[in-house]
């Protein structure tokens, strides 16, 4: 068995041996141009066909990030993220899938999943996303996104009873607005585009003139009592999108 070794995305950056990445996917076109791309991109690769292969490979080469499919014979993604997290394991997965419902993409982050990406997509977009996951991720016990609960200052989100406070006092937020904000506090740090957002909640993977997203974020900072002009946990990034502010604490 290859050593396991400290997760995190510095090593390549560093010199340093790089981030091992497991790619599963039953698609042979997909892993044949992904592989070898990530692999220009300073990550070892190694790669299995469905999720059973999956969890072998995963015992075996012991990766800093999972990117699978969702879609695949004998044991889909999110079964393999499942058993990953039952195990106790809490190596970082992003899952990759060709389904739009957005839906399908809460399910996968509620499952244990701690990034997503619709196919077709570029795979750079994939890469920053394994970079971003990975400097989230370093040294962390588990992900923010595997946590039950979510602490920032006196923001506090129960993410199993879906429920949210500020000082005491719940916020009263609607079902998608509450799916924002654990989006956004699973992922703190990060500059989301509105694109991203949309791909990511609403299963919106195409140019859209929707205000969607800006809707909920002015529900979400009315409720925390917020000034966008002054935020002290969303912060916009004009004509880019949204960031969320400040430690966030499981």
């Amino acid at each position: 068995m290859t050593p396991p070794r400290p997760q995190g995305p510095a090593g390549s950056a560093r010199g340093e041996t790089p981030a091992r990445v497991l790619l599963v996917d039953d698609e042979d076109a997909i892993v044949d141009g992904l592989a070898p791309f990530l692999q220009r991109c300073g990550f070892e690769v190694h790669t299995a066909p469905d999720g059973v292969r999956g969890l072998e490979e995963l015992e075996r080469c012991v990766p800093d990030i999972v990117v699978s499919d969702i879609m695949m014979p004998h044991m889909d993604g999110r079964e393999m993220v499942r058993r990953i997290r039952a195990r106790g394991t809490w190596t970082p997965v992003i899952l990759l899938t060709r389904i739009d419902a957005s839906f399908e993409r809460s399910a996968a982050l509620d499952e244990g999943a701690d990034d997503y990406l619709s196919k077709p997509f570029d795979p750079q977009e994939l890469v920053s996303r394994i970079r971003a996951v990975l400097r989230r991720t370093q040294g962390a016990p588990r992900p923010l996104s595997a946590a039950q609960r979510l602490v920032c200052g006196d923001l506090v989100l129960d993410r199993v009873a879906r429920r949210a406070h500020r000082n005491g006092r719940e916020l009263e937020l609607t079902p998608k607005a509450m799916m924002l904000l654990d989006y956004l506090m699973t992922h703190p740090g990060e500059l989301h585009t509105r694109e991203r957002l949309l791909s990511a909640l609403w299963g919106i993977d195409f140019a859209s003139s929707t205000r969607a997203v800006d809707h909920r974020i002015r529900e979400i900072r009315s409720s925390l009592g917020e000034d966008a002009a002054s935020p002290t946990f969303i912060e916009t990034v004009p004509s880019v999108g949204y960031r969320f502010m400040g430690q966030v604490l499981q």
